[in-house]
């Protein structure tokens, strides 16, 4: 029984109609604009509407009702990652099968993969007098739930250690809208239980305990100036979004 081969103008159908679909969608990111409204009543939006409100103000469910004024945007499409300010793609990062990027000046985060970025969120780093030193690290090891050794009533969800020596994790804690841990990452709930999953650890020698295979590369960069109003909360800085410094990715040690 012979087989039956398709034309070759019809196999780049799908093609052609995937590319025109992902052209509308990085159109569809462009055309989004932003505004700032009054925070109260937060009752006048949808659960799914206040989840990406609280990414986009950078402030837990608790903390983004006590805001006076919050950025929202001027319509609503399910996909998050068109919200995203950070950038798409990241060339540089495209030999990283995983990498999590922290721009310390807008406080978020990318998740990214062979350098494309898979998911985003808010953060929380550290205050004016314990601000987190940006720089290059990788996960290291993880708990799900880790006491601080420094203060016990610190409980962190969803800890991810990417500097040992320094006691840093990426993990879940208040975002109140600004920078204001210890040194750590905060992150929402949600991204840090996906951060736990996602992320991959160190490998350690059973034996010796020495670091065999260093985890997930996590990049902290930038500097959050503290003199200045939050960026994300001026809707015309949402057009630029983040730049990142590909020539410091590029040439990370």
């Amino acid at each position: 029984m012979g087989v039956t081969q398709t034309p070759a103008c019809c196999r780049l159908i799908p093609a052609a109609v995937f590319l025109c679909g992902l052209c509308f969608a990085a159109q569809s990111g462009r055309t989004i604009a932003y505004h700032l409204e009054a925070a109260k009543p937060l009752s006048r939006f949808s659960s799914a509407q206040l989840a990406l409100l609280m990414k986009l103000n950078r402030a837990d469910s608790a903390h983004l009702a006590r805001l006076t004024r919050i950025v929202v945007p001027d319509r609503w499409v399910p996909d998050e990652l068109l919200y995203s300010p950070m950038p798409h793609v990241v060339s540089q990062l495209s030999e990283e099968m995983k990498a999590i990027v922290v721009d310390l000046a807008a406080q978020v985060f990318g998740a990214y993969e062979n350098g494309r970025l898979v998911r985003w969120g808010p953060v929380s780093s550290g205050a004016r007098r314990r601000q987190t030193p940006p720089g290059t690290y990788h996960l290291n090891w993880h708990a799900r739930v880790h006491v601080s050794t420094e203060d016990p009533t610190w409980i962190m969800p969803w800890y991810f250690n990417f500097s040992s020596s320094q006691g840093l994790g990426l993990h879940q804690y208040s975002l109140p809208g600004r920078p204001a841990s210890h040194g750590c990452v905060r992150m929402l709930a949600i991204d840090a239980k996906w951060l736990f999953n996602w992320g991959e650890g160190w490998t350690l020698d059973a034996g010796t305990g020495e670091l065999v295979q260093p985890g997930t590369l996590v990049l902290v960069l930038g500097r959050y100036d503290f003199r200045s109003p939050q960026p994300w909360l001026q809707p015309k800085w949402w057009a630029r979004g983040v730049t990142l410094p590909v020539e410091q990715i590029a040439g990370r040690k």
